[in-house]
């Protein structure tokens, strides 16, 4: 990591710690590395729209029937346990948790036809064989690079608990690896923060307040350390090193501070009341998780927004295993789950979109929500639901697509596509065609071609474009 230490302390420079400036890592590639990197993926000449992607893994598989699809004339087994809410588009009803969603409907696309295609637990929709097993930030920072070269901004970003909450677990990787990259390469792995790498003693300079202050006198004192490095048989900085360096110095870790913020607006993000710790029964072995969820999830998303604003093309956002509602020993009830779980979920996505509107950024961010699959039509005997592959929620907020409608249709009782199903590999295409001009990709000559096919096969979600 690169520390600057106050020399008044007991522990001043050295010429180790000034070094490490070129060793920061970035999934997993030292910052010179993926600059090399970016620079090899900028002379590509992609067309790359002003959009970027946050897409809120809801880890576990949701309810299609407690979230957007309550059906409320079926029987009272099929039926949602949370009742109904109105929202702003006229005939079209939420699940009864989601009432600050409610009002934001006609900033939303709802996908009622779905489908991911099994029951299993693991990360399809984002990580999978549509995605030739690499996270999708990872397909678009292949060709929109590593980092932005004008910024040190990461293209790429995978936001977990531990990013915002120290006392956070980490999250499940047994069903699939959020910074999987497949055959795109390491130097396109998202970027994770609190996830056990390095990111967040990198992205730290320790230094006196007062000295960080006098920008001119830190980087004066940061001359004469190169000077003193060269001097000294460093060999000098490559360019790539002088911009790692530069990236350090010049704010990019702001971006990761919600200390920066406006008070006011953590204050409107923040879900940690909504589920006191207390509140939550210890008969579920997953208590731990709900707790993380609630303490967590707003300020992740508001990290997101953070991120996005500052050049970042695309975040994942994830909780750990909180949507598996069974109501057995590890998991909540549908009624009880939805409390712990939806309620910070109502809470944190509206809290966004609202916040994303106001700064004027719908057109240029596209909110994507969705499980690994969804739950089953009936509620088992002991009131929760079971996994379902059939049919599956999918919302979708901004990004400059037809908003403020309900795609497709299910079953009387919810558990399968009434219309033409609407699968993982369109929404991959419509997150696609949102980022790139893809006619453009299709001309790149160096892009790998299972990486081009990926990125401008299929074709997008019908009415959203």
């Amino acid at each position: 990591m690169l520390s600057f230490h106050d020399p008044t302390s007991r522990c001043g420079h050295t010429r180790r710690s000034f070094l490490q400036v070129g060793s920061l890592a970035l999934g997993g590639l030292a910052l010179p590395q993926v600059y090399q990197a970016q620079a090899a993926a900028n002379a590509l000449g992609a067309s790359l729209k002003d959009k970027s992607v946050v897409f809120l893994f809801m880890h576990g598989g949701p309810s299609q029937t407690e979230t957007f699809d309550p059906k409320m004339t079926a029987p009272s087994e099929i039926r949602s346990v949370t009742g109904e809410v109105k929202t702003t588009i006229p005939g079209v009803t939420y699940g009864g948790t989601f009432t600050r969603l409610a009002k934001q409907a006609h900033c939303c696309a709802i996908v009622r036809s779905f489908a991911t295609g099994d029951g299993n637990h693991d990360i399809k929709p984002i990580v999978g064989k549509d995605s030739l097993g690499a996270n999708l930030g990872s397909l678009y920072a292949r060709v929109a690079g590593a980092t932005r070269s004008e910024s040190g901004m990461p293209t790429n970003v995978a936001l977990l608990p531990r990013a915002v909450d120290e006392a956070a677990q980490e999250v499940t990787m047994q069903f699939g690896k959020f910074d999987s990259t497949g055959p795109v390469g390491s130097a396109y792995a998202p970027f994770m923060p609190g996830s056990g790498g390095d990111l967040q003693s990198d992205m730290t300079l320790h230094l006196a307040r007062e000295r960080l202050d006098d920008r001119r006198l830190l980087l004066g004192q940061l001359d004469r350390w190169k000077r003193d490095l060269d001097l000294t048989g460093g060999g000098g900085m490559s360019r790539f090193q002088e911009q790692a360096f530069e990236t350090i110095i010049g704010g990019v870790s702001d971006a990761f501070d919600l200390s920066q913020e406006d008070p006011g607006v953590v204050a409107r993000y923040d879900t940690s009341s909504l589920v006191p710790p207390s509140s939550i029964r210890k008969v579920w072995n997953n208590h731990k998780n709900y707790r993380d969820h609630g303490q967590s999830l707003g300020k992740l998303m508001l990290m997101a927004r953070r991120l996005c604003e500052r050049g970042c093309g695309f975040v994942t956002v994830t909780t750990n295993f909180v949507w598996d509602m069974h109501a057995d020993k590890n998991n909540a009830t549908m009624e009880e789950g939805m409390r712990y779980v939806g309620l910070p979920f109502d809470h944190a996505v509206s809290a966004f979109i609202e916040d994303v509107a106001q700064r004027g950024l719908s057109e240029k961010i596209l909110l994507v929500c969705c499980g690994e699959m969804g739950r089953t039509p009936k509620l088992n005997n002991r009131a929760g639901r079971d996994h379902w592959g059939k049919l599956a929620p999918l919302l979708l907020s901004g990004g400059g697509l037809e908003m403020g409608q309900v795609i497709g249709e299910s079953t009387r009782d919810a558990g399968e596509p009434n219309s033409e199903a609407v699968t993982k590999a369109d929404l991959i295409s419509t997150i696609m065609h949102t980022l790139f001009d893809v006619t453009q990709v299709r001309l790149l000559d160096h892009l790998p071609r299972d990486v081009a096919r990926t990125i401008t096969g299929g074709e997008p979600i019908p009415g959203l474009l």
